[in-house]
């Protein structure tokens, strides 16, 4: 192959042929590209802007997102397990000036596998700090460490007690986690939380049935059944419902066209960047997030975007301490704030354990539209100005997109033996509108034609054929590369935890084996007031 040279830059300390297939020479830590033959889509800011400022979904007066929206096939759970999984598999900590045109030379500091390093770290011997410890032994267990929420009250007044439903934290309300991400916002706290429960389930059950495994051999049988339950649930359960079912298993049939790699794992920039960038579609502005917190008018408060980000360590107010000022920070997550995942995952609840406030979330539509709450991040004005721009995380996706060199969806498809989506397909809605006016319909954004391609192909209930391919193939490719996976070491494995379909696994059965479902339970029933005899 030659020599692929993009926007003047070489492949710094990389062979040409590792572009996108690593021979085990240089560092499988790196961004890659999957089509390094395309050439490079080109904006302006002030286009990329324009489009941006037209994917803004639209909100009712009372704040609610338009009805009809939701898509009924992906409960909102998935949009922060999609979360969590990006933080397992990726962190790039070079600043978005510095991300020009070559992905390659920007490190990967996660592996490219389902591994879990996110939340084991390096083990109990090198991240001490990550686990329990035996209160015999004094020693470090194989337990992972969960943390204690206050105790709260809810919207009538009655005690909820201190529960251990929040990660672990530090005199300084940092989360012990091995990646600080997982505490930016209260969802993606709350599912890191659920695996640091799920592995201590295991192990509890793995300790009781087989006593011969002692210290670390137990430690890391809890860990395999863990890890490949979390990468079939990956595969089969998240992909899938993002793509299309049986679609993994096809691809594992007939072989990863697109996705090619020798011995290890690399990231691919198209999908990094552009691809599995799908979930930002997926966030809503609120959530019913228990009975406490939710939309209806007997809650205490929606669960807003802004009070999901405000009960985390990393983006809001658990500072350690509480100050005079009770709206100033939080000594802790507050026990009315841990999360009812009966609303998030449908665990199949039976009518009569619904509380009436009782709903269950879903995703948005994968289609081209934001949630409000997410072109104005915190800090930006939202005036419009070329300053706020920067606050936009749609106008940073497209601009991301262009700084590092990535082709237009339209230059993928015709790679892939795909038929691109018409300009006219393009041009509809207002987001349409945006990109003919700015001449993007021959050739579009990647990040924005995923959405306009699961809008148009699926009515944004699934990804289109170009997302949906890029997408499986990575995933199945990285599971593949690890070499301590269940594909690898026993292709033809399992699961084998309890399931509502033996053989199966999916984030549901993951919810119903911890246990947890809903730490708050049923509201107290309040006396009925006394009558005064006349």
């Amino acid at each position: 192959m030659a020599q692929i040279a993009m926007h003047g830059h070489g492949v710094r300390g990389m062979k040409p042929e590792t572009l996108h297939s690593f021979d085990g020479i240089g560092d499988p830590g790196k961004f890659g590209i999957m089509f390094p033959n395309l050439l490079p889509f080109s904006a302006s800011d002030d286009a990329l802007a324009a489009l941006a400022k037209s994917m803004a979904d639209k909100l009712l007066d009372d704040g609610n997102p338009e009805p009809g929206k939701d898509n009924p096939n992906i409960p909102a759970g998935y949009t922060y397990l999609g979360q969590f999984i990006d933080h397992d598999i990726t962190l790039d900590t070079t600043p978005l000036d510095q991300q020009h045109a070559d992905p390659k030379a920007t490190t990967n500091f996660r592996t490219p596998a389902l591994d879990l390093d996110s939340l084991y770290g390096d083990g109990p011997g090198i991240h001490p700090y990550l686990y329990q410890r035996d209160v015999e032994t004094l020693q470090t267990s194989g337990k992972l460490l969960i943390g204690r929420a206050a105790a709260s009250s809810d919207q009538q007044g009655a005690a909820i007690p201190d529960l251990p439903n929040d990660l672990p934290r530090n005199q300084e309300g940092h989360a012990l986690i091995f990646d600080e991400r997982n505490d930016e916002n209260l969802l993606v706290a709350q599912t890191h939380l659920l695996m640091l429960k799920f592995h201590n389930k295991v192990f509890d059950k793995v300790a009781a049935e087989r006593p011969d495994l002692k210290g670390t051999a137990l430690f890391k049988e809890a860990r395999r059944i863990v890890t490949w339950h979390y990468q079939w649930i990956v595969l089969f359960d998240f992909v899938e419902r993002l793509t299309e079912p049986g679609l993994i298993h096809k691809i594992k049939k007939e072989g990863r066209r697109f996705y090619r790699f020798k011995q290890r794992p690399y990231m691919p920039a198209e999908f990094g960047a552009a691809c599995y960038r799908l979930g930002h579609s997926m966030v809503r502005e609120s959530y019913s997030h228990n009975r406490v917190f939710n939309p209806t008018a007997d809650s205490l408060a929606n669960a807003t975007l802004d009070l999901l980000f405000l009960f985390t360590g990393k983006s809001g107010n658990i500072t350690g301490e509480l100050s005079n000022d009770p709206g100033v920070g939080f000594a802790a997550l507050p026990s009315n704030w841990v999360v009812d995942w009966r609303r998030f995952y449908d665990l199949d609840t039976p009518e009569g354990e619904k509380e009436t406030n009782f709903a269950i979330n879903h995703s948005r539509r994968l289609d081209p539209f934001i949630t409000p709450a997410l072109h104005t991040l915190p800090g930006g004005l939202g005036d419009g100005s070329v300053a706020s721009r920067e606050f936009d995380l749609a106008f940073r996706n497209l601009r991301r997109g262009v700084q590092i060199g990535l082709p237009s969806g339209q230059a993928i498809c015709r790679a892939m033996g795909l038929q691109p989506l018409t300009p006219e397909q393009i041009a509809t809605g207002p987001d349409g509108k945006a990109a003919k006016q700015h001449k993007m319909l021959e050739e579009t954004p990647l990040w924005y034609y995923v959405l306009k391609e699961a809008e148009v192909f699926n009515k944004g209930r699934r990804l289109g054929p170009m997302a949906s391919t890029i997408i499986a193939e990575t995933f199945l490719g990285m599971v593949h590369g690890d070499h301590e996976s269940f594909l690898w070491l026993r292709s033809d494995w399992k699961p084998e935890l309890p399931s509502d379909t033996p053989g199966h696994f999916t984030m549901a059965d993951l919810v119903k084996f911890v246990g947890d479902v809903n730490p708050l339970g049923a509201a107290v029933p309040q006396p009925a007031e006394e009558k005064v005899d006349g």
